[in-house]
């Protein structure tokens, strides 16, 4: 029996991420929370003939503790979308009180179960669940995990296009480093399982602007009326039947994630000393089992140019994540 929370459920990344979640046969109950329509959500899900049970809540009657009481694995994809012009740090001044409420109703009702945080700006609202844990004496590094799963799906879907062959995308492997925004994003083309014969500079160049940027370019398209919901929601879904796969013991999934370093301190300090600073959070390689992260890996080997982009990112991240701290740490006015 394993129950799957989705917090903030009735939004554009929430209903189809709670869709797929309804479809995993490793789910045996989907317990749903927002702050409107989540019991039509749930009634409309659980017309679906598939095993797991079906709950939505809303906040009046304890609804939040309803939805997290004997959870196994939380997803949260609270808190406003994108809008054309706003950077994912823009989304900071709304996002992180959201995540911190949301937060602290785990720490208080179901502190052992694995986080998965989809809420931007994930390289600042994974520290705020840090710290918000903290403070409840219940933070486990290992449980923890910023879904950076959307760049390793656009970079092995952009390779798989720069191929000519889209049949070839499901297994593409680009490992992808750093944070969940603009130029913290780094996708190390050099170790793709599908290397790109042929490609000029320019090219290279514009492959990298994409991966790192293609939110932007989801926004534009929609005309900002949304931002990247579907993708969101699929690569979402995709993290947690990993997770959910490794608590039912499957051996040997490494997928990358945003995580704090000292979940795995060898670990940890391996990939610190590959990217030359003692940062607290970086989007790793991590190896997952029953007990969360089992151990992080190394960033392998990295060419000179991707180490200067891994250099770029590190300013901005030590920024973002400060930003998370001091949100929780500040008090409030």
């Amino acid at each position: 029996m394993t129950k799957a929370v989705v917090l903030g459920a009735a939004g554009g990344i929430g209903q189809p991420l709670s869709l797929l979640l309804k479809t995993n046969p490793l789910v045996s109950d989907l317990s749903l929370y927002d702050i409107v329509n989540t019991p039509g959500v749930a009634a409309d899900l659980s017309h679906i003939a598939t095993p797991a049970k079906v709950e939505g809540y809303l906040l009046p009657d304890d609804g939040l503790k309803k939805t997290l009481t004997g959870a196994d694995i939380v997803v949260i994809p609270a808190g406003i979308p994108r809008k054309p012009g706003m950077t994912r740090d823009d989304l900071f001044k709304i996002n992180a009180g959201i995540v911190r409420d949301l937060a602290t109703g785990i720490a208080t009702t179901c502190p052992k179960a694995f986080v998965l945080v989809i809420s931007n700006p994930v390289n600042s609202t994974v520290p705020i669940v840090a710290e918000v844990f903290k403070k409840h004496g219940v933070f486990d590094p290992k449980r923890l995990f910023g879904v950076t799963t959307l760049d390793v799906v656009r970079a092995s879907t952009f390779v798989a296009e720069a191929h000519r062959d889209m049949s070839i995308a499901p297994s593409v492997v680009v490992p992808v480093v750093g944070g969940h925004s603009g130029i913290t994003i780094v996708p190390l083309l050099s170790q793709s399982s599908h290397p790109i014969p042929n490609l000029s500079a320019e090219a290279h160049a514009a492959l990298l602007k994409r991966i790192q940027f293609g939110g932007d370019e989801v926004v534009a398209a929609k005309g900002g009326a949304g931002s990247a919901t579907l993708s969101m929601a699929y690569a979402g879904a995709e993290f947690a039947a990993k997770v959910l796969r490794a608590l039912k013991g499957e051996k040997g999934i490494i997928v990358p994630s945003y995580i704090n370093l000292t979940a795995d301190k060898a670990g940890g300090d391996i990939v610190k000393r590959e990217i030359g600073k003692d940062l607290e959070y970086f989007s790793s390689p991590v190896e997952l089992g029953v007990e969360g992260v089992v151990a992080i890996k190394s960033l392998g080997k990295i060419t000179e140019a991707e180490q200067e982009l891994i250099k770029a990112a590190l300013p901005e991240l030590a920024i973002n994540i400060e930003k998370g701290v001091s949100f929780i740490e500040t008090p409030k006015l």
